[in-house]
């Protein structure tokens, strides 16, 4: 299968956990219905960002809102990209995505690697590490399209990450995230644009809906770029649902003409996992 459609869904994300699960879950129905065979949330889709709610939102996985999302990927035989949630394991806080296959299993959990801990002076200073722990292993599953590489948001910005699933096989890279009104116009499409060149793959991003009156307050602009780095498609800042179709045919073609994957000089550098 060459083709296949991909569904971003920006999520307007509220402090009642309850309603943003079932606001998630008529989404990914609707997502279903207009023929998508992967669908994303975006990152902290379960709670509001911040270091402040992430205790109190946090869940076990498997728990009350992955049990929602393993039943709506079943009911509707879609992948289906949990965004990420706040998890508590032994202690520790998580920022964490599933990732259920059309039968409703956990395929892969991608921990936060890289927590985001950022000063820009006068602007904004966040520390997701004051009550985060990282994650420590790469996550990819398969589909009957692509292999698919995750990472949230701030691990978009670690370019050895997306080398690594490239040379891993995958041909999409989904990046849940919640970027802000200080680095989302800087650098959001830029980094998309960049991990998606680099390694001439699909790239796709799920914001949450932008709402001004939150303390954080997100970028919004979910995003699909192809291998050539163009913008497929761009949400605005309000809830919706973006729909890709990704032809990995033009993959192939773009790495056929262009081919550098198998022009790395081996003999001079290498990026290699230290990890399985």
């Amino acid at each position: 299968m060459s083709t296949f459609r991909l569904a971003l869904i920006q999520l307007q994300v509220s402090s009642i956990k309850s309603d943003n699960l079932t606001r998630a879950c008529s989404l990914v129905r609707e997502a279903a219905k207009q023929g998508a065979n992967i669908v994303s949330l975006p990152e902290c889709f379960n709670s509001p960002y911040g270091t402040t709610y992430f205790p109190d939102y946090a869940e076990k996985i498997p728990g009350e809102s992955t049990q929602k999302l393993s039943e709506v990927a079943k009911e509707n035989s879609v992948y289906l990209i949990g965004g990420s949630i706040p998890e508590e394991d032994a202690g520790k806080l998580y920022n964490t995505c599933s990732v259920f296959g059309p039968d409703g299993s956990l395929l892969v959990k991608h921990r936060k690697i890289h927590l985001f801990d950022i000063d820009v002076p006068g602007k904004i200073t966040f520390q997701e590490s004051k009550t985060l722990s990282p994650g420590d292993s790469f996550s990819t599953f398969d589909t009957p399209y692509c292999k698919v590489g995750l990472g949230i948001c701030y691990d978009m910005r670690f370019a050895e990450l997306a080398q690594i699933y490239a040379q891993r096989g995958c041909q999409l890279l989904v990046y849940p995230g919640a970027f802000n009104l200080t680095t989302g116009p800087a650098h959001w499409e830029l980094l998309q644009r960049a991990r998606a060149v680099d390694n001439q793959v699909y790239v796709a991003t799920a914001s949450p809906a932008r709402d001004d009156k939150a303390s954080y307050v997100a970028w919004g602009h979910s995003t699909v770029v192809d291998p050539w780095g163009q913008v497929l498609t761009k949400a605005g800042t309000e809830e919706t649902i973006l729909y890709s179709d990704i032809d990995l045919k033009k993959l192939a073609e773009i790495r056929q003409q262009i081919p550098i994957l198998k022009q790395k000089r081996a003999d001079l550098y290498t990026v290699e996992s230290k990890k399985p």
